[in-house]
């Protein structure tokens, strides 16, 4: 019986098999969020990820065909918001518009980036650097402040195969 795992798709041609393979990751759910001249901004995003503890830094991928991708690659500053499992509608209303912030509390935070309240983790973070990569780009943050709820009991917003979920620890 052959493995599905070695019916290997021939690229650049197969763009949707490709993203399904993509989608076999699961990943976190962040809320990215800048000021700009017009007010406060806001992502959806599940590109983040952890780079370096020193010195510490962060990335994440907006694409290029985001109306948004410009505000937040010319930004000095962001944030980085981790969802926890009860943050769904904060994270669908960030990912149809960048302007949500009249349905939720937040404030400026020490970098002047918008901090969204009841979060499981933000970082703060001066921009390191925006490299190109294919049709987004990856921008690096320097983090300068952190925080975090320390009520481990509250599971983090999941996103896998194109569904949201939650994190279960497995049973030993």
């Amino acid at each position: 019986m052959a493995d599905p795992l070695h019916h290997f798709i021939p690229l650049p041609d197969a763009t949707v098999e490709l993203r399904r393979a993509f989608g076999r990751f699961g990943t976190g759910v962040t809320i990215v969020t800048v000021q700009t001249a017009n007010g406060p901004l806001g992502m959806t995003a599940n590109s983040f990820s952890s780079v370096s503890l020193d010195p510490p830094l962060v990335q994440w991928s907006p694409a290029l065909s985001s109306k948004r991708h410009d505000a937040f690659t010319n930004a000095a500053q962001f944030a980085v918001h981790i969802l926890g499992s009860g943050q769904r509608a904060l994270a669908d209303a960030f990912a149809v518009s960048g302007d949500a912030f009249d349905q939720f509390d937040w404030t400026i935070g020490p970098n002047g980036a918008p901090t969204l309240a009841g979060c499981l983790a933000s970082f703060h973070c001066d921009t390191y650097g925006v490299h190109p990569a294919g049709d987004h780009s990856i921008v690096l943050g320097q983090v300068t402040h952190a925080a975090y709820d320390p009520d481990d009991s509250v599971a983090g917003l999941m996103y896998d195969q194109g569904r949201y979920g939650r994190f279960t620890p497995l049973t030993e």
